[in-house]
């Protein structure tokens, strides 16, 4: 016997509620933005090398993962998910690095770009942007919460530090916060006039997350606590390749030409 077909749009079937995973009360490292007192210090060391030896001067993400795990003594081990990319022990950490505006003292609010969550791939669903706002807007955070608790399977302590830096790159603050699941039901779904999906608190009128159809870029907005690591490089560092190859014991002989 053939079975009739439904007339229920499959976007329509409700879904049933995710079971969330709370933060572990977990012995870690050290408490959440509590860094250990010799922290600035040892960030400043690496700035100042990092900025000294690339040419213009740039900190990327990758840069920022390798700094972070050699500040706290941790493992950078890069992850296809960018939620592990640093990991000690039962804590990993995903890293992101952002351009403050306007102050990375003062910074109020942050985007988190927070890596690509696409329907079509993960649900098979052919047209997203033909969904109503409130149920892509439920895939594409169930893309995120699969994320998160793939890593929380593995870590008791899952955490993302930003660093915040100037354009100038001689200011710079840094603050963690605790990776999350979100329940999407508690968010207002929209599309701007851009046609990206925002999704807002509705109590605060906040945009939380955006969403862009091209490209399937996820971007989390995310609170800056007062409670940062703030630090200042007083004098820009600046090394001469000569003083580079000297300092190396470089020679022509170390040089081998291919013919």
């Amino acid at each position: 016997m053939l079975r009739k077909k439904s007339s229920i749009p499959y976007w329509a079937v409700k879904m049933e509620d995710p079971r969330l995973r709370t933060a572990s009360k977990v012995k870690s490292i050290y408490p959440l933005n509590s860094f250990p007192s010799a922290f600035p210090f040892r960030l400043g060391e690496n700035l100042v090398y990092l900025l000294a030896t690339k040419s213009p001067p740039s900190l990327e993400g990758s840069d920022w993962e390798q700094i972070f795990s050699q500040c706290i003594d941790a493992d950078w081990k890069p992850s296809n998910l960018g939620l592990d990319d640093v990991q000690h022990t039962q804590t990993a950490w995903g890293a992101k690095t952002v351009i403050a505006s306007p102050h990375p003292f003062t910074q109020k609010r942050v985007r988190l770009i927070s890596g690509r969550n696409s329907p079509v791939f993960s649900y098979d669903t052919k047209d997203p942007l033909s969904l109503p706002p409130n149920k892509l807007g439920e895939l594409i955070l169930g893309i995120w919460n699969g994320r998160v608790s793939d890593v929380r399977s593995r870590f008791k302590d899952v955490r993302t530090v930003v660093l915040l830096k100037s354009k100038d790159f001689t200011t710079f603050s840094v603050f963690e916060e605790e990776t999350l699941r979100y329940e999407a039901s508690r968010y207002n779904w929209s599309f701007n006039k851009n046609k990206n999906l925002i999704g807002t608190d509705p109590k605060t009128k906040e945009s939380c997350f955006t969403w862009q159809p091209h490209g399937s870029q996820f971007t989390i907005h995310a609170e800056v606590p007062n409670k940062r690591t703030r630090i200042r490089l007083k004098q820009k560092p600046e090394v001469k390749r000569d003083l580079i190859l000297k300092a190396s014991g470089f020679d022509r002989s170390w040089i081998e030409i291919v013919s």
